[in-house]
């Protein structure tokens, strides 16, 4: 019997597949928490990244039991750097709702999965597919640029993605299919790279119509990018006598909700520190300046600082917060580049 584009990957999968934390060995169930937990991390973010915040999670909160009963805080502190911080705020919301209404235990259906805080389609599939071998095709970068290429699909993302995911859908086996979707992104990731893919090493190379043509790498089309907009402000370094610094909390709600930040002004203005009547005319510009680049726009900030020689605290909302503390509290990495500025 000839071999299906399916059955060779599959074939290859068995051979080559990456040792992740989260996945399951050869023959064993998948850990569904584990699962949801790395694709809820995943999106965004890449592999290498997530593996050491994954461990760390485990770790910590080694069950969804134990992670719903986390505290906000300690949850924001370990997801720290990892920003889109929303997922991390979905997080805790979908790990309560799993313990308080389903006793614990995921859905194992797309359509309940989607259900959840923080799940979208292609996380909802992931999840049916590599946690309940249910057969589901979700379609990420990876899988896009693949399948554009098996295909020699030439049309332009976005539009790309509704016929990649009808594509796939078509390959998924009925037997293994988490081990397919598994086997897709890891093809994506080591050998169907977005530059110099190794062709030579796919088992995909005699099926696949973009090689045949020489046009694998300009697959997938892509719009244009558009340019970032600009943004700019300033952020001010209060310290007291002690050397600890004064910062506050985000709003749960909005960019960076739940974060600590150190007080600013300019580039975010629903959440502009009222500095205007805290000693005017007494901050100090520092030399440089931060920048950090947003998923829609480009911020720079300049830095600022004074020292309160005051006992009492700042009439601002916030606490001091001593330097050496800053990896206990749920610092944004826009305020770690803030604070590295400073104290370098």
């Amino acid at each position: 019997m000839q071999a299906t584009p399916t059955s060779k990957l599959l074939d290859w999968y068995d051979a080559h597949r990456r040792a992740l934390p989260w996945r399951a060995l050869p023959g064993a169930v998948a850990n569904p928490y584990h699962v949801w937990l790395s694709e809820i991390m995943l999106q965004q973010t890449t592999v290498a990244t997530v593996i050491g915040y994954f461990e760390k999670f485990i770790d910590i909160w080694p069950t969804v039991h134990d992670l719903a009963a986390a505290e906000d805080d300690a949850v924001m502190t370990a997801w720290a750097g990892l920003g889109y911080y929303a997922r991390a705020r979905n997080l805790l919301k979908c790990a309560r709702l799993i313990v308080d209404q389903h006793a614990g235990h995921f859905p194992d259906t797309e359509d309940a999965l989607r259900a959840l805080p923080g799940v979208g389609p292609y996380t909802a599939a992931a999840i049916a597919a590599i946690a309940f071998n249910q057969p589901a095709a979700p379609v990420d970068g990876n899988i896009e640029r693949v399948l554009s290429r098996l295909a020699a699909d030439t049309t332009p993302l976005p539009k790309l993605k509704a016929r990649i995911k009808a594509y796939n859908a078509s390959l998924v086996p009925a037997e293994r299919p988490g081990d397919f979707a598994q086997a897709m992104m890891d093809l994506g990731s080591s050998l169907c790279t977005p530059k110099r893919p190794a062709c030579g090493d796919c088992p995909w190379q005699a099926d696949c119509a973009a090689h045949a043509s020489g046009v694998a790498e300009t697959l997938p089309r892509k719009a244009p990018k558009r340019e970032k907009p600009e943004r700019r402000g300033t952020v001010y370094w209060l310290e007291n006598k002690a050397g600890d610094v004064w910062m506050a909390r985000r709003p749960e709600k909005g960019l960076l909700g739940g974060m600590y930040m150190f007080p600013s002004q300019g580039w975010d203005p629903a959440n502009d520190a009222p500095l205007d009547t805290l000693a005017p005319g007494t901050w100090t510009p520092l030399s440089g300046e931060v920048v950090h680049v947003f998923t829609h726009f480009r911020l720079t900030l300049t830095v600022e600082a004074h020292t309160w020689p005051h006992d009492d605290p700042p009439p601002i909302e916030g606490r001091w917060v001593a330097p050496h503390d800053f990896a206990n509290v749920a610092l944004p990495s826009v305020m770690v580049k803030v604070a590295k500025h400073v104290l370098s």
